[in-house]
C-alpha cells in the first residue's frame, strides 16, 4: 500500500535495483585499471570510451531512461500506526502487488459477512473468477426496518491488466483465459428486523445435492436485537445461477427464530458439517452466556436452556474444535480464552487461559494444525498459543492460567478485528484491523537479528521498532470488520468494512 499526492497523475513504476559506482571529483572512476591490450591501438585518438555492454555510458543510459516507467518520487510505503498521511494525500495500491484486486459497495454497509462454498470446483486458478458470499447490513440510526440479508453473487472477477508483461510471462498463463471483464454484483435480498451483528453460513452434510445445483446453505444471523435468526438461502442462490428460477413467496420466512439470550451479542459459530451434519450451533452474547442449539433429524431446532457460564465479560468470539465433536472454545472481554466440553454437566470450562490484559475481540482455531489458536485483542496485538500446553483445570481451583504463545505480534496498534487461518497454509494468517488494514502474514518465516534488521529496511535505526519479517502483505481496508480466505481459490481473500467490500489476490499468496 502506497501513500501519494491525491493530484499526483503519474503512473507507479519499479525503481531500478542498482547505481553505478560512484565517481570521482573530475568524473573519473575511484580506481583505475592497467589495460593489457594498450599496445593493439594505434593511438589514443582511437580509443573509445565503452560501457559494460560495450557502448558509451551516456548512450546506455540514456535508452534505458526512455524505456523505463516513469517514478513517482512521491510513493513511499505506508506502515499503519507508523505512517501519518498529510494534508493532500491519499493511499493507493500499487497494483503490480495483486494478480486481483476488485472494490465493490452495496447499499448499506455490511460489517458481517460469510463465504458460501458453491459447485465451480476447488483449487480454482483460471480467471475470470466468481464466489457467493450471504451478508447482514448495519441501516443507519433509525431504519432498522431497512434492514436485510444479502445474498451475493460476485461475477467477472478478472486478473490485473498488466500491460507491460513479457512474452514469458504470458506463455505461463492458462491458454484459454478469458480477456479483463467487468465485475458483476448480484444480490437477493431478505427482510430483517435489526441491524446485524455477525452473519455465519452452514451446509448440512446430508444433502445430497445435484452438481449441477448449488449445495443446501442455512445461515444464521445475531441480530442487534437479541435474536438469531436461521434461514435456508437455497433458493436464493440458485436463482442466482440460474437465471428465471422461482423463489418461494415462503423462502424469507425464518426456518427458526432463537430467543434464549437476555442481551445481544456476537459470538457466533457452527459446527463442522463432519461432526454434526444436520447443524448445530454455538452462540454468545454481551452477558458472559453460552448456549447450544442443534438442528433434530426431523428438522426442528432445540436450544438447551442451560447456558454454559464462566466469562465475567461479554463471549466475543466462538470456535469448534475442528476435530473433536464435543469441544468449543470462547475467547471473552474478561481477557481470557476457556475450552469447554458441552457434555459437563456443570456447565463449566475444563481449560481457563489468561491471553490478554484488553478484550479477546476475536479468534481463530487452525483447520490444518488442530493444536493451534490464534487471537487478537483490543490493543493491537495479536498472537498464536500451543493448546498442547494448556492444561485442564482441576477440581476446585480457580486459578487462571497465564501460558506464553509460540508467537506474538504487536505491529498493529489498534483494535484487531478480524484473524483467520489460511484454510490449507498452517503458517499463513490473514488479519482484519481497525487501523483501516488487512495484513498477511508468515509464520514460517524465520529470521535472526541480523537477517531481521537486514531484510525489513524500512528505515528501521537503533531504538526504533521493528516491522516483522513475517508481514507478508498491508491491504487497504476502510474500517475493516472482516476477513475471510475462499477455500475454493487458492490465496483469494474479501474484506469488508465501512469503504464496502474488497476481493483481492495478492502475489504473495
Amino acid at each position: 500500500m502506497s501513500k501519494r499526492a491525491a493530484t499526483d497523475d503519474q503512473p507507479n513504476g519499479a525503481l531500478k535495483a542498482g547505481q553505478r559506482p560512484d565517481t570521482g571529483t573530475n568524473g573519473e572512476n575511484g580506481i583505475d585499471f592497467e589495460d593489457e591490450f594498450e599496445d593493439e591501438y594505434e593511438s589514443e585518438d582511437e580509443i573509445m570510451e565503452a560501457g559494460v555492454d560495450g557502448r558509451p555510458d551516456a548512450e546506455r543510459e540514456a535508452e534505458q531512461n526512455g524505456d523505463a516507467m516513469e517514478v513517482d518520487s512521491k510513493q513511499q510505503t505506508f506502515i499503519p500506526g507508523r505512517s501519518i498521511l498529510k494534508p493532500g494525500e491519499t493511499l493507493a495500491p500499487d497494483p503490480s502487488t495483486y494478480e486481483m484486486l476488485h472494490p465493490l459497495s452495496t447499499t448499506w454497509p455490511c460489517l458481517s459477512f460469510d463465504i458460501v462454498k458453491d459447485n465451480l470446483g476447488d483449487q480454482r486458478k483460471s480467471y475470470p473468477r466468481t464466489l457467493y458470499a450471504v451478508a447482514g447490513t448495519q441501516a443507519e440510526t433509525g431504519r432498522a426496518k431497512d434492514n436485510e440479508l444479502y445474498v451475493l453473487r460476485l461475477s467477472g472477477l478478472s486478473r490485473m491488466d498488466r500491460g507491460n508483461q513479457t512474452d514469458s510471462e504470458s506463455d505461463d498463463e492458462s491458454d484459454d483465459e478469458e480477456a479483463s471483464t467487468e465485475p458483476i454484483l448480484e444480490s437477493r435480498s431478505i427482510p430483517l428486523p435489526s441491524t446485524t451483528n455477525r452473519i455465519r453460513a452452514f451446509q448440512p452434510a446430508t444433502s445430497q445435492a445435484d452438481p449441477s445445483q448449488m449445495p443446501q446453505t442455512l445461515t444464521a444471523t445475531w441480530l442487534e436485537n437479541g435474536q438469531i435468526v436461521i434461514h435456508d438461502v437455497s433458493p436464493y442462490l440458485q436463482s442466482l445461477t440460474t437465471p428465471g428460477t422461482t423463489i418461494p413467496t415462503t423462502a424469507s420466512k425464518p426456518l427458526s427464530t432463537l430467543r434464549m439470550h437476555k442481551s445481544e451479542g456476537y459470538a457466533l459459530d457452527w459446527q463442522s458439517a463432519s461432526l454434526h451434519p444436520h447443524g448445530r450451533l454455538i452462540t454468545g452474547d454481551n452477558d458472559g452466556q453460552i448456549f447450544s442449539t442443534q438442528r433434530t433429524e426431523g428438522g426442528g431446532w432445540a436450544t438447551d436452556n442451560r447456558p454454559f457460564v464462566g466469562h465475567t465479560d461479554a463471549v466475543e468470539e466462538l470456535q469448534w474444535s475442528p476435530n473433536e465433536k464435543t469441544v468449543f472454545a470462547s475467547a471473552s472481554s474478561d481477557g481470557t480464552v476457556k475450552v469447554w466440553d458441552v457434555r459437563s454437566k456443570n456447565r463449566k470450562p475444563a481449560v481457563d487461559v489468561k491471553v490478554s490484559n484488553t478484550d479477546i475481540n476475536v479468534m481463530s482455531w487452525s483447520r490444518q494444525t488442530f493444536h493451534l489458536l490464534a487471537t487478537g485483542a483490543d490493543d493491537g496485538e495479536w498472537a498464536v498459543w500451543d493448546l498442547r500446553q494448556w492444561k485442564p483445570s482441576s477440581s476446585g481451583d480457580s486459578k487462571v492460567q497465564k501460558p506464553s504463545p509460540v508467537a506474538d505480534f504487536k505491529f498493529h496498534k489498534k483494535p484487531i478485528t478480524s484473524i483467520e487461518w489460511h484454510p490449507t497454509d498452517d503458517s499463513v494468517v490473514g488479519i482484519g484491523c481497525a487501523d483501516g488494514t488487512a495484513t498477511l502474514w508468515d509464520l514460517a518465516v524465520e529470521l535472526d537479528d541480523e537477517e531481521y534488521g537486514r531484510e525489513t529496511g524500512l528505515g528501521l535505526g537503533e531504538g526504533q521498532e521493528k516491522v516483522p519479517p513475517q508481514l507478508l502483505f498491508i491491504h487497504s481496508a476502510e474500517d475493516c470488520k472482516e476477513f475471510h480466505w475462499h477455500s475454493q481459490m487458492p490465496g483469494t481473500a474479501v474484506v469488508t468494512g465501512g469503504g464496502g467490500f474488497g476481493v483481492f489476490k495478492t502475489i504473495s499468496v
